[in-house]
């Protein structure tokens, strides 16, 4: 974001601001900072705000807007600032937390803010802007502290730029995985189950299959060996691995067993490092690499859950791989080629490389993780590609590489994940007896290659605005009869279609034909075989596709042919 934008952003925040002011004098005010394209506000108002008051803000804005208030800074001492936000006490906090004695202020209009700005001279550089919604917020992310009201909105130095915005919002609010989850009968959530806990329908949990056995597939080929772990374990398993100690707040509470206490799992890896501890390992046997799709549950507060993205249980396509130094440069290499292989066969063709480093909260020594942060980037550097780091962004057990997927719309999703742990290994003394005889620690990789399932499948869902590619779509040829009498022979094709592993269906539905086809289209079936008195006679099929493109009447097995081969190539 360019200065220039970062101040009429943080300008129109302001303005916003004064504008709420005007219709509720008595509001008391949070922060208005900028974000991406855009800027909040966050307000304790005598009322709940609804999507009507939107515009009524708006139009307010409009009016300070084309009054051109220039806006003007000020210095003032902690007594003076004091007395200018007598009324509001969360500007107060903050005054009292400002080391420095002299502080600005910055006015325009009525308006007057805390604040260490930019701002543009006045408002009426502030072009082209949107509210955009509303959304409960904690004041300071405390939700022991009060439930403000947050307006988002977006601003640009145009308004072509605005509208463009504003039209990708829109198709992207068609591309909601929650929206065509629903629509798709994909999966859902029920809080008479608990918030954040998924419930996957036959056709999401279809396509979850498919990926689950490419994902097998592709894992044995390159010598991963598949293990499955429990759900549940001791507390004081995570309190060895550290977890209980640097990862409370996600964990959830122990439960009693017998007298012991246990918790359900967070993460799969002291389960492997147990099971690798089962027998002494020769330098011989390295690496090691053991997958597990691997459920796990973590604590995440009702407000941050969103939809697939967010949730309290979650399967990671998860793997360790236990190998010594020596091997370690190659294993990243690896990996990472994997997981590139893996985003391009779903289609995603961009992404962005981040190399995490140290927290402030973190396990072993800083030498260690020092070792370890070089060797990702000698691994970065060998496989040519660019990344910007990510400073203090690691897990607490060691630095990672992350990889940002883009979807059609441009827009980031966190996708595979590669951590390189010499933690562990120390904590529950993991070894390898050495060509010298002695024990050495091993090194421990921690790696995804498409993430969560549930994260994975809603980026999937945008990416494609729900119409999978062929060879994930849960239902790939629907037969639809002209009429009743055309039942038999669409059942027979179905059939057909099933002996040569396609996922087809008859539609037997007492509907019209064409609402048939519609509701087809709607639920993004690939192919749509439609069977009338001349297919019958002659044996063949009349072929549309899901985007309407009708390719007229197939010989059934060139259809097979043409059908078989985009799926075997992966194609749309």
């Amino acid at each position: 974001m360019s200065e220039k934008m970062e101040r009429i952003r943080h300008s129109a925040s302001h303005v916003m601001a004064e504008a709420v002011q005007a219709l509720f004098p008595e509001a008391k005010f949070g922060i208005g900072p900028v974000i991406e394209n855009g800027f909040y506000y966050d307000f304790d108002l005598p009322r709940p705000l609804t999507p009507e008051d939107l515009p009524v803000i708006e139009a307010r804005m409009a009016e300070l807007i084309a009054q051109d208030l220039p806006f003007t800074r000020e210095e003032v001492e902690r007594d003076e600032a004091r007395r200018i936000f007598a009324h509001q006490p969360y500007k107060l906090e903050f005054i009292d937390e400002i080391p420095e004695e002299r502080m600005t202020i910055y006015r325009q209009g009525s308006f007057v803010d805390l604040c260490r700005g930019p701002h543009v001279s006045s408002t009426g550089e502030i072009k082209a802007f949107k509210l955009l919604n509303i959304a409960g917020a904690y004041w300071r992310g405390d939700e022991k502290r009060p439930m403000l009201q947050r307006i988002y909105g977006v601003a640009f130095e145009a308004q072509e730029k605005l509208e463009r915005y504003l039209e990708k919002l829109a198709e992207a609010a068609k591309r909601d995985h929650r929206k065509l989850g629903q629509e798709l009968d994909l999966f859902s959530f029920h809080e008479e189950a608990g918030p954040g806990l998924v419930h996957w329908h036959p056709r999401g949990a279809t396509v979850r299959r498919i990926i689950e056995d490419f994902w097998i597939a592709e894992h044995l080929k390159r010598g991963y060996e598949i293990v499955y772990s429990p759900h549940i374990a001791k507390l004081d398993l995570w309190k060895m691995s550290g977890h209980w100690e640097l990862y409370r707040e996600h964990l959830y509470s122990p439960m009693d067993v017998e007298g012991q206490e246990y918790l359900i799992k967070p993460m799969n890896c002291p389960a492997h490092i147990l099971m690798y501890k089962t027998k002494l390992r020769s330098y011989r046997e390295l690496p090691i690499r053991w997958a597990e799709l691997g459920t796990v549950y973590r604590y995440e507060r009702s407000g941050v859950l969103h939809g697939l993205t967010r949730v309290r249980g979650f399967t990671q396509d998860d793997a360790h791989i236990f190998c010594r130094p020596d091997q370690l440069e190659d294993e990243v290499v690896g990996v990472m080629e994997f997981a590139i292989f893996m985003m391009r066969t779903f289609g995603f063709q961009e992404y962005e490389v981040l190399l995490s480093t140290r927290p402030e909260r973190y396990a072993g020594t800083v030498e260690i993780w020092e070792e370890a942060t070089e060797t990702l980037k000698r691994a970065l550097k060998r496989l040519a590609l660019p990344y910007r780091v990510d400073p203090g962004e690691g897990v607490f057990y060691g630095p990672k590489i992350d990889i940002r997927l883009r979807d059609a719309l441009g827009r980031a999703w966190q996708g595979p994940t590669t951590q390189v742990d010499f933690n562990l290994p120390e904590r529950f003394d993991v070894t390898y007896i050495d060509i010298d005889g002695v024990a050495h620690p091993v090194v421990i990789v921690h790696r995804t290659v498409l993430g969560s399932m549930e994260r994975f499948f809603a980026c999937l869902i945008e990416h494609y605005a729900g119409a999978f590619p062929i060879w994930l779509a849960p239902v790939q040829a629907v037969v639809i009869p002209i009429s009743d009498r055309h039942l038999d022979y669409a059942h027979q094709v179905a059939v057909e279609l099933k002996a040569e592993g396609m996922r087809a269906q008859a539609d037997a539905r007492p509907e019209r034909m064409n609402l048939k086809i519609r509701q087809a289209q709607l639920q993004k079936i690939p192919y749509m075989l439609i069977v009338g008195d001349k297919e019958v006679a002659s044996a063949v099929v009349s072929v549309r596709l899901r985007n309407g493109e009708d390719l007229g009447r197939q010989n059934l097995e060139t259809f097979k042919e043409i059908a078989k081969a985009a799926i075997t190539q992966k194609t749309s």
